[in-house]
């Protein structure tokens, strides 16, 4: 039986860095515009779409081994993303970047709990008092900014959608990952979830034209930092680390998001995102601390059968 060689360790590890520093600027991108949320989400995926083009496998396309049961996987993927950003987006009209990132910080338990049915991935106890430990800290790190209101009550509730809709996404993004090119899927499901939001955009008779050049600059940025160098380095790791591993490590956004503003911003560090952050880090750093060991294991067992054949 032939095996497949793993990846890079660390490799995929720092692409997921990359992914996550990208998709942390993209909550402060939008809360700094006044476009409406789909129509902005609209261009953001549609840009991407264009820019990847170029780089989709076209000559290598008969060569997949997709079913019609998987492309309709890639199709749900795509609604999943579009209702993704849809609710998120426009969560952030209601609630706070704060609130919204702790909803969202439950992004693993959904994942896991999926994973666990339609993979059979098991998590030892370990694995879970760290995913615990990340997600107590995110809650501490956004608990000073965090209010109660009905307009907040309705965005955590959008949030809350969206934290299922992009679970689902990215088990849906696992799903087919061995079998279709990234870039294709990512073209694919780009491009069904920018539709979705045109249709959205249509329907409350959002203009889709008259905007000035500074929007369209915003648009051209969303599409180029948190998609590309975010969601399309994580559909791109989905085969190698798997949608548990990735959700864990979107856990460090609101970190990032924090530094940033330290560092370009000026703004002072709280006691809350102090203690929070801190046990963010032990909770992400034992988790992956975890992952590295199966990696290892892994790695030493493939080697052996290799000795045996």
């Amino acid at each position: 039986m032939k095996t497949s060689k793993p990846l890079y360790p660390s490799r995929p590890y720092i692409l997921l860095f990359i992914s996550i520093l990208s998709i942390s600027i993209s909550s402060i991108m939008i809360k700094s515009s006044d476009t409406p949320t789909s129509v902005a989400g609209m261009y953001r995926l549609f840009i991407s779409v264009i820019l990847m083009l170029p780089f989709v496998p076209w000559k290598r396309l008969r060569s997949f081994e997709m079913s019609k049961k998987d492309w309709s996987i890639v199709c749900l993927a795509g609604l999943f993303l579009g209702l993704y950003f849809l609710s998120w987006m426009e969560s952030l009209v209601y609630t706070s970047v704060a609130s919204s990132m702790v909803i969202l910080s439950l992004q693993p338990l959904f994942v896991m709990i999926g994973s666990y049915f339609m993979f059979k991935e098991r998590a030892n106890i370990v694995t879970i008092l760290c995913l615990v430990a990340a997600l107590l800290g995110s809650v501490i790190i956004a608990w000073g900014d965090i209010g109660v209101s009905r307009e907040a009550l309705i965005g955590d509730g959008l949030s809350l959608l969206g934290t299922v809709l992009v679970s689902a996404y990215m088990l849906a993004g696992q799903k087919v990952s061995h079998k279709i090119d990234p870039n294709l899927y990512s073209v694919i499901v780009f491009f069904l979830g920018g539709s979705v939001m045109l249709v959205y955009s249509l329907l409350n008779n959002s203009s889709l034209i008259e905007y000035n050049s500074s929007d369209w600059i915003y648009f051209l940025l969303l599409a180029l930092i948190p998609t590309i160098f975010g969601q399309y380095l994580i559909n791109l790791l989905l085969k190698s680390l798997g949608a548990t591993t990735i959700s864990v490590g979107i856990i460090g956004e609101p970190i990032l998001a924090i530094i940033l503003a330290y560092l370009l911003l000026g703004e002072t560090i709280s006691i809350f995102q102090f203690i929070g952050g801190i046990m963010t880090i032990l909770g992400m750093g034992g988790y992956f601390w975890t992952k590295s060991l199966s990696y290892t294991a892994a790695n030493i067992k493939i080697k052996m059968d290799k000795s045996v054949n």
